[in-house]
Parts: structure tokens; C-alpha cells; sequence
């Protein structure tokens, strides 16, 4: 695919975009990646990518890892079918250098960021999902390397029961049930669902379960809600981890995860919002499925934690303030007994200065790790108003990542921790541009420099060595832009009724340099290089029968490039709808990793049916 090409279609959308404005009128005021300081949307100094409820549920796809995939920035490396197992990167970031979280809660894992996007949430769940471009770590603290992804579940508006069932390809099947109950002051929703299919070639079948529950309760100038899920994935790995020509590993993975949330608005001026969590983590994982005792690993780790965060405003604009306190255990036949204390301090200021036109935002994070020693995240964000519904955005930060346990400890026959490993550290630059000047269209156009130091990878360190070994790889930059446009017709043509709904297009350009040449790296010199993506919805009976596109070409260092398309065509009922998927339409052969061949075409039939009051 000629690149350029690409790239001159979508930086005219791009710089014609930014004369118009936004996706929806909606989204402009929701308040998103809130932590200390609210911001609506419309006001962040930060590249903020939002997916609305819309596009979720119009996505042929029917899982979040492969939603992520078709949005500017975003790679998702998975191994298998379906979010089966999956890493996510930001802008040239390894999975490890992500954080991800579920309603505001951290629920990255400590073992290894294989597991992050182990989710106990449904994509049926899910009201809309935030993702932060560029540094975090003086908002959410480590793991926030390169960027962040907040995944926010539904609050029910109404009363009612839903259910779903698909079944395609490869002896898939699957179900879902949801219960709502929405009340004046209190409100209740629970779901279940399970996926399952015998996989696309050898062992590579899987089992996935998931039950959430979430309930919420007003009370005076305050809410309280409770969140709790667990999911149960069970799959065979065939080449899935070290290297393709181990046909036989198995892996199951359960994970649970609690939270109790609080807010309160103190004062006109004052709010306070505070949060309980704990999440555990179980995974088997099995060199021979059908010989377990061959090479065996059992890993468990629990985190419970706790955070208070405050905000105040006051005549120079509004003061954030938050501690967090977390402990981890981990418990594991092959990374031993372990224990973490983590504790930090936030603080940050917005100045509002030139009639609000401009805003200034420093910050800074006291991170206390009890293996590591103590670091300060400090950081500034700048915003400043071109004119109505345009603006520059600036900002600056330290961020910063422990090694994991995996990094540390682990062995075996062809990867060996290191113990001796010191965290990993950037300094991040970004400067960027957004438009929402008229309804119907927004867009946004970034540059970033992350210069990395002791980056942590897996490498062979000198030819004809066999195994992988961690190690801290010195120094490695990032370069690069990221562009995208988001058009929603009927809005901008202020018609009821358009036969094109929606077009939005994301492109992410990246260049990565390292001073230690002569490595050969397992994830951190395996970088995202050019990424196109887009997805399309036409209407073809008003908004009874429609069908979407996403597609995405993805040229990746040392893998073959490649284009992917799906599609969904919908048939909308007024208390049901039926739909037809087709991933992959091109029965495309690739890579997302160096390890695991995709699966090909891959057709599916679903029944949803609805009932509200």
C-alpha cells in the first residue's frame, strides 16, 4: 500500500477538519481520565482519544482488544482469536508501558503485562472508552509509561433485560445475558457471558467466561458505587510464547477484580472522591497441555489498594490532591514469594490566565516503591484557545516504570529474568492541535519525542545464544506524529437522515532509535512504524439497516505489513437485531507478533433482543 498516498488524504482531511469541529455535541462536556482535577473533554490539554457508546456497539468486532485496534496510536499485538491474549502499546510503547484501568482503577498486572488486558468487563459493558496519548505517570503514576487506556462501564438509564447469542466459523458460540434496574436514587446492573470455539488450527481453542456486576447510590450531593467482576479464560497457546514450534502449551488465566467508589461534594468549591480496590490474578500456564507435570507454572498475586483524591477551586483556577497507598502479594513455583508496597503523593494546579483562554497545568507525583528506590514524576500541561473550538495543547513529563516480576525473576530453558534490573525512565514532549469549532466534524494533530533510559527488554545479547535475557537496553528514543478526523454527517449537514453516518480515519507515524546496536529484541525494538485506520457506517434504510467498516494497515519493524478489514451489516428491531460479522474479509495471512499466524476470514451470525421499560 503506497503510504504517501495515505498520508495525503488524511492530512487534507485532517487541516480541513480543524476549520470545523466536533464528533458529538455530547462528548464536548463529559468529564474524561477524571483523577484529581475534572476537565471536560472539550477543555484537555492532552492527546485524548475518545470511543463513544456509538461506535462500540456499531464495531464488528466483539471484544476490546480487537475494538483498540482500529484507533490512530493504538497497537494491539494478540495472539489468537478474539482477545484471547492480547498487549497493548501506545505510541511505540511495550505492553508493560501501558496502564489500563476499569472505571478509574488500576488494573494492570504485577506479574507481567501479558495479562492487562485480562479484563472481568465485557464489550456489552462498556459506555465508553478513554485513551491517553503520551505520558501519565504524574496523573495514574508507574505503567503509565507511554500512555493510558480508562475503560468506563454502563450506568443503567433504564430498566430492562437483554440477551444475545452468536454463532459462526470454527464451531464459535457464544452468549449473553444482562439484567438492569434503574431506579430514582439507586440503580443495579448485572451480566454474564461466555465465548467459546474450537480455534481457527491445532490447539488453539479457547473458553472465556465473564460476570459483572455494578450498582450505584445517590445520596446527598454525593454517589457511592460498587463494581465487581471475574473472567475465566482458558485456551490452548499453540505458539504462543517462546517460540512457534511449541504446538502444545495451554493456559488459563482467571482474574477478579472489587471496587468501591465514593464521591462527595464537599463545598461549592471542594469535592472529594475516594476508592477501595482489590483484584487477584491466577495463571496456569502448561508447556504440554496433556502433560502437565513436563513444565508447570502457577502464578497468584493479589492487590489490594486505596486512594483519596480532592480537588478545590480557588481564584488562580482549581488545586488536585491525592494519596495512594497499594500492597501486592505475589505467590509463584517459579518467581517465588514476593511482596510490594507502594505508596504515592499527587499534587497538581490548573491556572485559568488571558479570560480562561490559557491554561497552565504543573504537577508533580511522590512515588515510594519498598524494592525500588523513591522517584518524583514531575510534569506540565499547557492548553491555550486559538479561537472558539481551536487550540493548542503542550505538554511535558518524567515518567517512569518498575520492572515487573516477570522482568525480575523469571526462568526458564530459553528466558531468564534479571534481578539486578533498574527501573525504566523517559522524559516525554508532545505538541499538538484540536478542532471543535462546528458540530459534525473534529479533528487533531499531534508531534511527540520520548527519550527513553534504561529501557527494559528481552534480548540476545551476542549471536548464537539461545536464550532471552532481561536486561536494561540504555538508551531509546521516539519519534513521531499521530492524525485523526472524525466526521458525523448527519450532524454536519444538519439532516435527520443520511445515507453516510459516520467516517473517521487515524494515521501514526513512528520512529524509534537505540544507541546499543546489535541486539535482538523481543518487544522494545519490535515498534509500531506506520499505522492506518478507519472505520465507516452507511445507512441503507434510514437507521433500521446499516453496516460498518473498520479497516487498518499496520507496518510494523522487523513484520511483514498488512491490511485488515471487517465488517458488519445490522438489522435493527425495535426490541431485537440481528447481525452478520466478517473479520479479516480478505482472508488475510499475517503476524501481529513474530510468533502467531491470525487467524484468516472468519464469519459469524448474532440474535440480540431487548427489553426495556
Amino acid at each position: 500500500m503506497n503510504r504517501t498516498f495515505i498520508f495525503l488524504i488524511l492530512a487534507g482531511l485532517t487541516f480541513s477538519g480543524t476549520l470545523f469541529g466536533q464528533r458529538t455535541e455530547d462528548i464536548e462536556e463529559v468529564v474524561v481520565l477524571e483523577k484529581r482535577i475534572e476537565t471536560p473533554y472539550s477543555e484537555q490539554t492532552r492527546s485524548i482519544e475518545v470511543i463513544t457508546r456509538e461506535e462500540i456497539a456499531n464495531a464488528p468486532v466483539n471484544n476490546v482488544q480487537d475494538l483498540l485496534n482500529y484507533y490512530s496510536g493504538i497497537d494491539i499485538r494478540q495472539r489468537g482469536p478474539h482477545g484471547v491474549q492480547a498487549d497493548a502499546g501506545i505510541r511505540g510503547g511495550t505492553f508493560e508501558q501501558v496502564l489500563i484501568l476499569v472505571n478509574g482503577i488500576r488494573v494492570s498486572d504485577p506479574q507481567t503485562g501479558h495479562h492487562s488486558l485480562n479484563l472481568p468487563v465485557d464489550i456489552e459493558n462498556i459506555e465508553r472508552i478513554e485513551i491517553l496519548k503520551g505520558p501519565g505517570s504524574r496523573i495514574f503514576g508507574q505503567n503509565a509509561f507511554s500512555g493510558a487506556i480508562n475503560i468506563i462501564t454502563k450506568k443503567p438509564g433504564k430498566s430492562g433485560l437483554k440477551a444475545q447469542v452468536t454463532y459462526g466459523e470454527n464451531a464459535l458460540l457464544g452468549g449473553k445475558i444482562s439484567a438492569a434496574k434503574a431506579g430514582e436514587k439507586w440503580s443495579h446492573y448485572i451480566s454474564g457471558n461466555h465465548d467459546q470455539s474450537d480455534g481457527y488450527k491445532y490447539n488453539t481453542d479457547y473458553k472465556i467466561s465473564n460476570i459483572f456486576y455494578q450498582s450505584g447510590r445517590d445520596i446527598h450531593q454525593g454517589q457511592i458505587n460498587l463494581m465487581a467482576g471475574f473472567t475465566n479464560r482458558a485456551f490452548g497457546a499453540n505458539g504462543f510464547y517462546a517460540s512457534p514450534d511449541f504446538m502444545d502449551q495451554y493456559e488459563e488465566v482467571q482474574t477478579s477484580l472489587i471496587a468501591l467508589s465514593y464521591k462527595q461534594l464537599i463545598s461549592e468549591k471542594v469535592q472529594l472522591k475516594s476508592n477501595i480496590y482489590w483484584r487477584r490474578n491466577q495463571d496456569e500456564y502448561l508447556f504440554l497441555r496433556h502433560n502437565p507435570s513436563f513444565f508447570r507454572n502457577l502464578h497468584i498475586n493479589n492487590t489490594l489498594g486505596a486512594e483519596v483524591n480532592v480537588q478545590s477551586y480557588n481564584k488562580l483556577g482549581a488545586l488536585g490532591a491525592g494519596i495512594d497507598f497499594n500492597k501486592v502479594w505475589l505467590s509463584s513455583n517459579n518467581l517465588g514469594q514476593r511482596e510490594r508496597t507502594v505508596f504515592s503523593l499527587s499534587a497538581e494546579q490548573r491556572f485559568s490566565l488571558l479570560d480562561d483562554k490559557l491554561k497552565i497545568t504543573p504537577g508533580i507525583q511522590f512515588n515510594y516503591y519498598s524494592d525500588f528506590d523513591p522517584v518524583f514524576l514531575p510534569g506540565i500541561d499547557f492548553g491555550y484557545e486559538l479561537l472558539e473550538g481551536m487550540g493548542l495543547f503542550a505538554n511535558a513529563g518524567y515518567t517512569y516504570r518498575v520492572p515487573s516480576y516477570t522482568d525480575l525473576f523469571y526462568s526458564s530453558p530459553i528466558n531468564l529474568g534479571n534481578g539486578s534490573l533498574q527501573p525504566e525512565y523517559a522524559l516525554s514532549y508532545e505538541v499538538g492541535l484540536r478542532s471543535t469549532a462546528v458540530k459534525g466534524v473534529e479533528a487533531q494533530l499531534s508531534w511527540f519525542y520520548r527519550d527513553g533510559r534504561d529501557i527494559i527488554d528481552w534480548v540476545i545479547e551476542t549471536p548464537g545464544d539461545s536464550v532471552w535475557r532481561a536486561n536494561n537496553i540504555a538508551e531509546l528514543s521516539h519519534t513521531g506524529f499521530d492524525a485523526s478526523v472524525d466526521i458525523r454527517f448527519k450532524r454536519l449537514l444538519d439532516k435527520k437522515n443520511y445515507w453516510l453516518d459516520y467516517i473517521n480515519f487515524g494515521l501514526t507515524y513512528i520512529d524509534a532509535k537505540v544507541n546499543q546496536s546489535g541486539l535482538s529484541s523481543k518487544y522494545a525494538l519490535e515498534n509500531l512504524n506506520f499505522q492506518f485506520t478507519s472505520n465507516i457506517r452507511i445507512n441503507y434504510i434510514g437507521n433500521k439497516l446499516y453496516q460498518t467498516f473498520s479497516m487498518r494497515y499496520f507496518d510494523r519493524v522487523n513484520l511483514e505489513d498488512y491490511f485488515i478489514a471487517n465488517t458488519r451489516l445490522t438489522w435493527q428491531g425495535n426490541r431485537f437485531k440481528i447481525f452478520a460479522n466478517v473479520s479479516n474479509i480478505f482472508d488475510k495471512e499475517y503476524k501481529e507478533t513474530n510468533l502467531v499466524v491470525m487467524p484468516g476470514r472468519w464469519a459469524s451470525l448474532g440474535v440480540v433482543f431487548k427489553l426495556e421499560k
